[in-house]
């Protein structure tokens, strides 16, 4: 008779965490979408809707809105966070600026948030495709409003910053993605403080860009150093916070340490608020570029109050 104790044992397939009510999202299945998603075929684009896969995917394509992944779908980082596949890139495409501008046109966008994997094999880390994309925007669809989210061209930065910033982006996004004390296991190809420096380079050069910067709750972080990070945003002047649920895109990936209730993130925000930023989103499946254009109006709006208060408590000339 065998020994079927001694044999050697299958690995348990690690058990699937159930995701709250609060963050399931139907399957996208709309007419939108369908053309929407084409649409990015057709021109040969990539979405970080797609790579990223954002819970929110169905009902941005449904309206039309998507985020363009510009420098190919290839990453040469690989983060424990994110899904985006990693290896050796391929060339880039120089028709990709004038495809993002097609898209755009179709799409009847107000306004479009360009992304980018990390091309750390670059000798401009693909800054320059940042600055020919939003060139080629203003040329076609000059009263669409652009946002850009940006790697941290490693080893690149200052000279990275000064060419993207003088193509006029409306608002300039660099997420910092989570706490200082995570940084080695969740994003150890960066460093939190020269992300910080990057968003600050940003103002230095032209204080009338909008700087936006986002982190992902539930992946271990302590809620005092969640405040601290807003505290070193707002030291470095940025203007619009967003906090979302991180959520594990395989069993590869950073676990759920927790799934981090609608209620908490209303009191973070509510924190946020107080802290002086002029927008923030903070909810679940909020993303960096959802609801992006509302979220940019609501900002634009909220800066020309300020500044319209501050011009009144300004004592009028001659007087003391």
């Amino acid at each position: 008779m065998n020994d079927l104790s001694s044999a050697p044992q299958p690995e348990p397939k690690p058990e699937r965490q159930r995701k709250p009510d609060w963050i399931r999202v139907k399957a996208p299945t709309s007419k939108g979408y369908g053309e929407t998603r084409q649409l990015m075929r057709d021109l040969n684009l990539n979405t970080v809707c797609e790579e990223a896969a954002c819970p929110n995917i169905g009902e941005c394509w449904t309206k039309k809105h998507a985020t363009v992944m510009i420098l190919g779908d290839t990453c040469t980082r690989a983060c424990a966070f994110c899904n985006v596949k990693t290896g050796m890139p391929g060339r880039v495409d120089p028709d990709e600026p004038a495809h993002v501008a097609e898209a755009a046109a179709k799409l009847g966008l107000e306004h479009i948030v360009i992304t980018s994997v990390d091309r750390d094999d670059l000798p401009d880390g693909g800054a320059g495709q940042f600055v020919k994309v939003i060139e080629e925007l203003r040329r076609n669809t000059p009263r669409t409003t652009i946002e850009i989210l940006t790697p941290d061209f490693r080893g690149k930065m200052r000279a990275a910053v000064e060419a993207i910033v003088a193509a006029r982006p409306d608002v300039y996004n660099h997420n910092l993605e989570t706490v200082p004390r995570l940084y080695p296991t969740i994003r150890p190809g960066a460093r939190y403080y020269a992300s910080l420096r990057l968003l600050e380079e940003v103002k230095h050069h032209d204080p009338s860009i909008f700087t936006k910067s986002g982190i992902m709750l539930g992946l271990g972080e302590e809620r005092l150093e969640v405040h601290q990070v807003m505290d070193d945003m707002r030291s470095a002047d940025i203007d619009f916070l967003t906090m979302g649920q991180y959520l594990r895109p395989t069993p590869k990936h950073a676990e759920v340490k927790e799934f981090v209730t609608p209620q908490a993130f209303n009191a973070y925000g509510a924190i946020a608020r107080a802290k002086g930023f002029l927008q923030v989103a903070s909810s679940p499946l909020t993303r960096s570029s959802y609801h992006a254009g509302e979220d940019f109006a609501e900002m634009r709006a909220a800066r020309a109050l300020r500044l319209a208060k501050e011009e009144r408590r300004q004592p009028a000339k001659g007087q003391k």
